[in-house]
């Protein structure tokens, strides 16, 4: 018990527990996360947030009715009124992520967010959620194993004093490696909206199955004589592996992944060579700065020849009077000729 709130207040033994404050620490963190992450999904963060808010209701309807269909016995047939009373304690995680996705993803498309690219940073959020809120069953001294020899092994008054599997902590430092993992392939490798959340799906699945083996008070199917939470995993490992085979070649992203996927799809612009932009088919070639040193002896004579062929051949200068010259020479000669027969017809 963190704060008996009913005895402080008195109205009856209403009290604030240890596990919801590290829930609620838990979901605080991933809150934190993704608004840092947000920008780079390319998601809206006002949107974004009315679809947290609907599947943290819908999260908290659905983990509690998990448990109310699992639970073994008739307690709940018996007493309907009972199914209400979560405060006594009585919620499934499995139960509060299919919640959150069902109706958080409604809420998503409803604000034409791209659910697929949500469910990528909100898997991210889970497992931060999850590798926190795990130490609740620490303090209620539950979730814990079979009896171990290994040296964390864990002991309390609910376990006979007996040391067993700390199944809650196996499950926390796997869900905060997940996230670690997780978040750089998000951030660098991703190829498509929903890759993340569908390695999410397969990480958790499997640790799950593995870590739900150990476990002494799992809730198991009524026909057979299965965990629930098991079977829950290995189909959500073998739905996940499918999936991810099925779009191995898919290249759609609305955010960050892998740059190369990012380039094509136009939201970052492609890298060029500075060494090509300068260059021409010619090659480059060194620009003569004043006061620099003169062009290579070669490049220079080649030049000269180019220019060489390019003009004219200069005409040979002869002594001969040009046809030009010969002809102003007989126009001048012209007007005197003329004086003279203009002399002649006067007189």
């Amino acid at each position: 018990m963190a704060l008996p709130l009913g005895q402080m207040l008195g109205f009856g033994d209403y009290s604030i527990r240890w596990y919801g404050v590290l829930i609620a620490l838990g979901f605080l963190l991933a809150m934190v996360y993704v608004s840092l992450t947000v920008k780079k999904m390319n998601i809206d963060m006002s949107r974004l947030f009315d679809a947290v808010i609907v599947g943290l209701i819908g999260s908290i309807v659905c983990a509690r009715l998990y448990y109310v269909i699992f639970y073994p016995g008739d307690k709940y047939i018996k007493n309907p009124m009972e199914i209400f009373k979560i405060h006594d304690g009585g919620i499934a995680l499995y139960g509060s992520l299919i919640g959150a996705l069902v109706f958080g993803g409604l809420m998503a498309k409803l604000r034409k967010l791209r659910v697929l690219a949500v469910l990528d940073i909100a898997s991210l959020g889970f497992l931060i959620g999850q590798a926190v809120g795990r130490w609740g069953n620490f303090v209620n001294q539950e979730a814990f194993g079979t009896p171990t020899l290994l040296p964390w092994g864990m002991s309390s008054d609910n376990t006979g004093n007996v040391a067993v599997h700390p199944c809650f902590l196996y499950e926390s430092l796997l869900c905060l490696l997940g996230f670690v993992l997780l978040h750089f392939f998000n951030q660098k490798w991703r190829r498509y909206d929903g890759q993340t959340f569908l390695l999410y799906i397969v990480w958790y699945g499997a640790v799950r199955f593995c870590i739900e083996g150990l476990r002494t008070d799992s809730l198991m199917l009524h026909v057979v004589n299965l965990r629930v939470s098991q079977v829950v995993a290995a189909a959500s490992v073998i739905g996940g592996l499918v999936l991810l085979f099925v779009f191995r070649r898919r290249t759609s992203l609305t955010g960050c992944g892998s740059p190369e996927v990012m380039e094509a799809v136009g939201l970052i612009k492609p890298e060029i060579d500075p060494a090509l932009e300068k260059s021409t088919i010619f090659g480059d070639r060194p620009q003569k700065e004043e006061g620099g040193e003169e062009e290579p002896k070669e490049e220079k004579e080649a030049e000269d020849k180019e220019k060489s062929k390019e003009e004219p051949e200069e005409e040979p200068k002869e002594s001969e009077p040009k046809a030009e010259d010969t002809e102003e020479e007989k126009e001048k000669e012209k007007p005197e000729e003329g004086k003279e027969d203009s002399h002649g017809d006067k007189d």
